[in-house]
C-alpha cells in the first residue's frame, strides 16, 4: 500500500507508516508528522472492523482544548507576570503528580469501571485515576493565554488521559500481541466484534471522557485565575480511534496525532511556545475526503528531544564534609545539546511572552513552523482566529514523562 504523504517525511517515519499500513485500509502522514511509538505522530491509519491498541497508543485521548473568555487584552496586560505565577503555581505540572485540588466529576460513575473486566480488576487504577485529574504532565503538554487577533483572550490546554489511558493501553497492546517496550513493531489488531476488542474500544472512550474532564477542569481553573468566564469552547482530541463513515462505508479511522476536520469542525492547533496557534475550521474538499477529514494537532517536530536538550548523565564525587569524612555525592549534568535554552528565554521574552517551566527539548527551535505545516493541507481547513502566545506553562525540561503522545 502507497502511503499518502502531506508535505514530506524523513526515511524513518515513512518506514514506520508502512509498518502501520500492513493490516490498514488506508495510511496517511499529517504535515506534521514524526516519528512515534508504534505509530507515527501525525498518522491516520483506517481499518474495516479492527483497532489497533499500539497505533492510538499510551496517551488515550490526548487532546488540545481553547477557549475564548470575555476578557481583552487591556484587562489583564499590566498583571501577566503575576498571572503566569498563580497559574503555574496552581496547576500540578509535571511526572505522578497529584492534583492538590480533588476534582468530583461523573466519569467515575461510568458503568464500565465495573464492567471492563481489566478496569474491575484494578480499583487502584480508579483511585489513580481520580488523584491525576486535572494534572497535565510533561513533555510537550502545556496551559497558554494568547490573544487573538482581535485582543481578546483565549486559554488552551493540551494534554491525555494520563496513567489511566497509558494503563488501559500497555494491558490490550499485550491483549493484542504487542510489546510495549518496542518502538519499531508492526501493530497488531484486536477484532471489534471481540471481547478483547469490545473492552478496549469501551476502555479507551472511558479514557477520552476523563481527557476532557481534565482539560475542561484546567481551562476553568485558568479563566477563573484570569478574572473572567468563557462565552466559547473549542475542544477536539488525537491518539483515538473514532467509528465512522466515509465513501459509504463505514471504518474505524486512528488518529495518532492528527485531528478530525469535518465540514464545519472547529479545533484548535498549537504551536510551539514562540509561534502563534490557530483555530481552524474543517472544509469539504477532494483533498478532505482523500485525507478521511484529518488535519494536523500542531506544528511537528524536527529535532528530537536528546538532539535538543543533551543526554542527562551522572557522575560520583567525593565531597569533604564538615567532620573530616568524605561523603560519595551524586551529580547530574547535561552533556552536548543544540538548544541554548537560556538564550532561548530570552528571546520569548523579549517578544512579550511569559514563559514558565520547559525546556530546551520544547524550544521554537525543535519544531516546524505552524504556517509551513498548514500550508500542505491546502483546501481541508480554514483559519478562523490566529492566537498569539502571552504566557505559557510547562513542566520543566528535566522532566520525563511516559503519559506523553
Amino acid at each position: 500500500m502507497t502511503v499518502r504523504v502531506f508535505g514530506e517525511a524523513d526515511k524513518a517515519t515513512l518506514a514506520q507508516a508502512e509498518r502501520c499500513a500492513v493490516e490498514a485500509e488506508a495510511m496517511l502522514l499529517m504535515a506534521d508528522n514524526h516519528k512515534g511509538y508504534g505509530m507515527p505522530v501525525g498518522g491516520v491509519a483506517v481499518y474495516k472492523d479492527k483497532v489497533p491498541p499500539a497505533s492510538v497508543g499510551f496517551d488515550i485521548a490526548c487532546g488540545n482544548k481553547a477557549v475564548l473568555t470575555n476578557l481583552n487584552l487591556g484587562d489583564i496586560e499590566g498583571r501577566l507576570s503575576s498571572l503566569a505565577d498563580r497559574i503555574f503555581a496552581s496547576l500540578s505540572f509535571g511526572v505522578g503528580r497529584k492534583n492538590a485540588t480533588p476534582v468530583v466529576h461523573h466519569v467515575f460513575e461510568d458503568p464500565a469501571w465495573d464492567e471492563v473486566g481489566f478496569l474491575r480488576s484494578h480499583p487502584d487504577l480508579k483511585k489513580k485515576a481520580l488523584e491525576q485529574l486535572g494534572t497535565i504532565g510533561s513533555g510537550n503538554h502545556y496551559v497558554d493565554v494568547f490573544a487573538d487577533e482581535a485582543d481578546r483572550i483565549w486559554v488552551g490546554a493540551h494534554f491525555g488521559s494520563r496513567g489511566l489511558g497509558h494503563a488501559i493501553a500497555t494491558h490490550f497492546m499485550k491483549r493484542a500481541g504487542d510489546n510495549p517496550n518496542i518502538v519499531d513493531e508492526t501493530p497488531h489488531t484486536l477484532e471489534t466484534d471481540s471481547r478483547h476488542g469490545r473492552d478496549y474500544i469501551r476502555a479507551m472512550r472511558l479514557a477520552g471522557d476523563y481527557a476532557y474532564a481534565g482539560r475542561d477542569w484546567v481551562c476553568e481553573t485558568v479563566v477563573g485565575i484570569l478574572g473572567g468566564t468563557i462565552i466559547e469552547e473549542v475542544h477536539n482530541h488525537h491518539n483515538f480511534a473514532w467509528h465512522e463513515t466515509h465513501g459509504g462505508e463505514s471504518f474505524w479511522v486512528v488518529r495518532k496525532g492528527a485531528t478530525p476536520a469535518f465540514p464545519g469542525q472547529r479545533s484548535f492547533i498549537g504551536s510551539s511556545m514562540g509561534d502563534v496557534s490557530v483555530i481552524v475550521e474543517g472544509v469539504d474538499s477532494d483533498l478532505s475526503r482523500a485525507a478521511f477529514y484529518s488535519t494536523i494537532h500542531g506544528a511537528g517536530r524536527i529535532m528530537s528531544r536528546t538532539k535538543a536538550a543533551g543526554k542527562r548523565r551522572k557522575r560520583v564525587v567525593e565531597e569533604k564534609q564538615p567532620n573530616g569524612k568524605m561523603k560519595k555525592i551524586t551529580q547530574w549534568y547535561t552533556e552536548g545539546g543544540a538548544v541554548d535554552f537560556e538564550a532561548v528565554r530570552l528571546r520569548i521574552a523579549q517578544a512579550g511572552t511569559h514563559l514558565r517551566g520547559a525546556g530546551a527539548d520544547e524550544a521554537p527551535e525543535v519544531y516546524k513552523k505552524l504556517g509551513d505545516v498548514l500550508a500542505h493541507h491546502g483546501s481541508t481547513v480554514k483559519i478562523i482566529h490566529t492566537l498569539r502566545p502571552l504566557i505559557v506553562c510547562m513542566a520543566g525540561g528535566d522532566e520525563f514523562d511516559p503519559y506523553k503522545d
